[in-house]
């Protein structure tokens, strides 16, 4: 699947509700469809799935940025996005910010679309973001107290 394919779209950056990151693939469905879900076809839960962002340079200079979701289980590549590094870095701010004001375990929503169906939504509580060495950002990521890494 190509990148261009997705579209990624954030909101309550600003607000007091979950931030949200909606994904929009427009591409050749089944293969998605596929990787969104378990052995049984329903779609993967909450625990099934890792959200992480790898930069493609240095952060100071604000790169380019890949978005991954992966399936914990198999730790196959779901799909991957381009996105610009200091709106996903905005993104987390605000779910860590969000996750100061609720008692949730959830810090944020990830809802992804196929054709603009709705296929799949999770509320998650980590985003881990990594230099473009593949080095964990600790400082960067949204990582739950008490999770060692």
């Amino acid at each position: 699947m190509r990148r261009d394919y997705f579209t990624l779209e954030a909101s309550n950056l600003d607000t007091s509700g979950v931030p949200t990151v909606a994904i929009d693939f427009e591409g050749p469905s089944d293969q998605l469809a596929e990787r969104l879900t378990d052995a049984t076809g329903e779609p993967l839960a909450a625990d099934e799935v890792d959200v992480a962002c790898r930069l493609q340079g240095p952060i100071d200079e604000s790169p380019e940025a890949v978005v991954s979701v992966t399936n914990r289980v198999t730790g196959e590549f779901v799909l991957e996005l381009n996105a610009d590094s200091d709106d996903v870095l905005r993104f987390i701010d605000a779910a860590r910010e969000y996750g100061k004001e609720t008692d949730e375990q959830h810090r944020y929503r990830i809802q992804v679309s196929i054709d603009g169906d709705h296929f799949l939504e999770q509320h998650k509580g980590t985003f881990l973001v990594y230099d473009a060495d593949g080095g964990l950002l600790r400082q960067h990521s949204l990582i739950p107290s008490g999770v060692e890494l």
